[in-house]
């Protein structure tokens, strides 16, 4: 058996959506904040916002807040690439950089996300490894659910802490 890579991980699932839906999903300030994010604000390089549905470019620097998180919790981070379709890439912090594909695969959607460059010491396995799938997981969940039926299954009560949904 191969060693496991703790600097990296996929995770994907099968949405009912267009490609051009789940883009904006991801590539929108709207978009984000409808599934993942209770505030996103994307700027451009010469330090102007994007509009909520403006599509952002590569280059662009964001700042992102979760629900169930206070202000003081956020990330900062930018768009390293993206081409308007179906590929997003974006640097995550620490945590490393995550790649978004929009595939299509016997007639669904797919949306897959690849974390890499984590980094691989201790605190890197158990925050960054383990505790970014988890969360992608549950937020690729919420992101089928809000686009497929329309329930948004984040926890939006700050004072509820550790759990799966915030």
């Amino acid at each position: 058996m191969s060693e496991y890579n703790w600097s990296q991980f996929t995770t994907r699932i099968p949405v009912a959506a267009d490609k051009a839906t789940l883009y904006k999903a991801w590539a929108t300030r709207h978009g984000i904040e409808s599934w993942f994010l209770r505030m996103a604000e994307f700027r451009r390089p010469d330090g102007a916002k994007r509009l909520g549905d403006a599509l952002v470019k590569p280059g662009d620097i964001y700042t992102w807040r979760w629900h169930g998180w206070p202000d003081e919790v956020e990330e900062l981070g930018r768009i390293i690439d993206c081409n308007g379709i179906d590929y997003f890439k974006f640097s995550f912090g620490d945590a490393g950089n995550c790649v978004v594909t929009i595939k299509e695969e016997s007639g669904i959607s797919i949306v897959e996300l690849l974390q890499s460059d984590i980094p691989t010491d201790e605190r890197g396995k158990h925050y960054w490894h383990l505790g970014c799938k988890t969360g992608w997981t549950f937020y690729l969940a919420n992101l089928k659910s809000v686009l497929e039926g329309g329930l948004d299954l984040r926890n939006k009560d700050v004072s509820i802490k550790n759990v799966v949904n915030s």
